[in-house]
């Protein structure tokens, strides 16, 4: 009689085990989706300033952006080491899900004289990549419209001042910006995109 009962045990247990091996094996979008929270808010619209909204990203921008975070082409302070704890096949299942979430813009305060020239400048030296004034996911230049302005600013210093790659396209756009208008301009441009709540 005993044994009968250990034999149940065991199967019990080894089937218990089977499932958890099945479940960590493929976790769900939503499940991967909850361990960015803490840092991009719930569904991925930020509640902090310097973090960026990742709600509404294309699917193909969200994948580029966390391999080159994986493979070091764009650095960042934590979520390379993030990143590489990934799979690509979460990665897309990640990708998949913000792409369906909506983008929340929060209030913020800006300066509304510096946010008008940062349209006409936006209109000038960014449109083309950045649809209808930075809020378009579809080309997959990423979402600026609504960005918190710290990551904003913090972004642009990156791209202006810490070395991270442009594209050919933006640093040529970049350079007759500042050529022309300076630092003025980029901080004109960061009033613009934080104006749009």
């Amino acid at each position: 009689m005993r044994k009968k009962y250990f034999v149940q045990f065991i199967l019990l247990l080894c089937s218990g085990m089977f499932s958890g091996v099945i479940l960590a094996a493929t976790p769900s979008a939503s499940m991967l989706a909850n361990t960015c929270v803490g840092c991009h808010g719930p569904n991925g619209s930020s509640l902090g300033p310097a973090s960026p909204t990742i709600a509404g990203m294309s699917k193909d921008n969200f994948i580029e952006i966390m391999t080159a975070y994986q493979s070091g082409e764009r650095p960042a302070t934590v979520m390379t080491r993030i990143a590489k704890g990934y799979t690509n096949e979460e990665i897309e299942l990640m990708a998949d899900f913000f792409s369906k979430q909506k983008f929340v813009r929060q209030k913020q305060k800006y300066d509304s004289g510096k946010a008008k020239l940062g349209k006409k400048l936006h209109k000038k030296y960014c449109e083309k990549c950045h649809e209808k004034g930075g809020s378009s996911a579809e080309d997959d230049a990423g979402i600026l419209a609504g960005q918190w302005e710290p990551y904003l600013r913090y972004s642009m210093e990156d791209f202006t001042k810490n070395g991270r790659k442009m594209e050919k396209k933006m640093k040529k756009k970049m350079g007759a910006l500042q050529k022309e208008y300076g630092d003025k301009g980029i901080d004109a441009l960061i009033n613009y995109y934080a104006s749009q709540n």
